[in-house]
């Protein structure tokens, strides 16, 4: 095919996030600052995040038969940049300019990170099953590294290990049931799966397994119950920015190119998928609660609750029809906001040098008569995640309730009320935790780096962003109704 201008403006965000791939490696080649590699990447996050407004003029457009680039596309490349800009942002307050001196090289955590980003953005457009498995990958193996930053950390390593080594099973299962799909469809491509799916009425047999296989390898990445057990551990042994890129970014992007793969075949999730898809999700939703109620820790507590969290998001995709890609865009945007925030928080406690992240729930207890702004912040996500009026997770939540009730799904409904039940439950004891008085206890606000103001910064408005869209969620509806699929 030939190259116009349009196809170039169009990858404009991928093609600038790979340029700041190699302008970051040259530049810590040359000399390594990272203050400097920080700005860098920063900076080309930036203007990869611009240049998604000219390529939404020139979508839909079909890059290569791999991607596909249309308003679908360029709402989760907003998304995971946004959430790229704030992990890189927390990571330089978490590695620091302090005097302490981080024992490794902090300047590639910003290299692995933007790597998976341009994974991410080419998972979001793919539209054919080579387009999706290179960009599952590339957003995968730079998090290995990521996980097992921390190298002097027992628990980083192993973390890092579980997760290479589960996500290696969950490849495999992927790649097998594309084989499995080819054989029964003789195509590669989204649509020519859901054509050859449609002629026949009901999927056959081969093509229910390829699909099922497929399902199996995304489920592992999304650490949907019954392939969870990873996550809590990888959650806990992660650097805190790392976490927090997993729970956000790396979701995002998976979750994405599921419902790409879900809508354009709707055979895809009709007869015994659409069943397993039901029992994943109630499965996810009260497990991940249920667990979630026994944790100390809070990135364990906040690893379970994102099972749940996309057991919720199950709903919508079973539906499938309706309200589902709007339900799906508008939590996910606030899944993102409030889990950065929450793991923003802890990365603003921690400190790489003290061996371990400041994540047990003892060291937040009287954290308002420390750190009052964090504190502030932190309990605005609590409210938000357990979906309580007037906080965008409370948007949410009602949009997928809505397309449960619409599509009459009653069992994922009634397991949707009883999993947020219990969620509440567990974020009001954190909430209760952060004002307790300690004894001897005198109210100070620790002196903070300029790098950690600037994390402070970021946290204060995600928080005041979170308010925001609870009261008046309009801006976001708006921008969610107009990248449907159809666009």
């Amino acid at each position: 095919m030939e190259f116009t201008t349009q196809h170039f403006i169009a990858l404009a965000p991928l093609l600038i996030t790979s340029a700041t791939i190699i302008v970051v490696m040259l530049a810590i080649a040359w000399r390594r600052n990272h203050s400097q590699t920080f700005l860098l990447s920063v900076a080309g996050l930036n203007l990869a995040l611009l240049s998604i407004l000219p390529a939404l003029k020139v979508a839909p457009l079909a890059v290569t038969p791999l991607l596909q680039i249309d308003t679908f596309a360029c709402l989760y490349m907003a998304l995971i940049l946004v959430a790229t800009l704030a992990c890189v942002t927390l990571a330089h307050a978490y590695l620091g300019d302090g005097g302490s001196g981080y024992p490794g090289n902090r300047e590639e955590l910003y290299l692995l990170i933007l790597m998976s980003a341009a994974g991410g953005l080419v998972l979001v457009s793919a539209q054919h099953l080579a387009g999706l498995f290179v960009g599952l990958e590339l957003l995968s193996v730079p998090v290995y590294g990521l996980v097992a930053y921390a190298f002097f950390n027992k628990r980083s390593l192993e973390a890092g290990i579980k997760y290479m080594v589960l996500s290696a099973a969950g490849s495999a299962f992927l790649l097998f049931g594309m084989a499995l799909l080819y054989a029964d469809s003789g195509s590669l491509s989204f649509n020519g799966i859901g054509q050859a799916l449609a002629a026949t009425g009901l999927p056959s047999s081969l093509a229910q397994l390829g699909l099922g296989m497929m399902l199996i390898g995304l489920a592992f990445k999304l650490s949907l119950v019954p392939f969870h057990l990873w996550t809590p551990d990888v959650y806990e042994g992660a650097p805190a920015p790392v976490a927090a890129f997993l729970a956000t970014a790396s979701k995002v992007a998976v979750f994405a190119v599921m419902v790409r793969l879900f809508q354009i075949s709707p055979a895809a999730s009709s007869g015994v998928l659409s069943d397993v898809l039901t029992l994943i999700a109630i499965a996810s939703i009260l497990f991940g609660n249920l667990l979630a109620l026994t944790q100390s820790n809070l990135k364990r507590l906040l690893g379970y609750s994102s099972i749940a969290h996309f057991g919720y998001l199950l709903i919508a995709l079973v539906a499938s029809k309706g309200l589902a890609v709007e339900a799906i865009g508008v939590y996910l945007v606030t899944y993102v906001i409030t889990s950065l925030g929450a793991f923003g928080v802890i990365t603003l406690m921690s400190s790489p040098y003290n061996g371990r992240d400041a994540d047990a729930l003892y060291e937040y207890r009287g954290l308002f008569w420390r750190r009052p702004y964090l504190t502030a912040v932190l309990t605005v996500m609590m409210l938000s995640l357990a979906g309580i009026p007037l906080t965008a997770g409370f948007i949410g939540k009602f949009y997928i309730i809505a397309t449960g009730v619409e599509s009459q799904q009653w069992w994922l409904v009634g397991s949707l009320v009883l999993g947020s039940a219990i969620g509440v439950f567990y974020y009001l004891r954190v909430m209760v935790t952060l004002y307790l008085i300690e004894p001897n206890l005198r109210r100070h606000d620790a002196q903070l780096h300029w790098e950690q103001r600037a994390g402070g910064v970021m946290l204060l408005a995600i928080a005041v962003l979170a308010f925001f869209l609870g009261l008046y969620p309009q801006p976001l509806l708006n921008l969610v109704q107009q990248s449907g699929l159809a666009g």
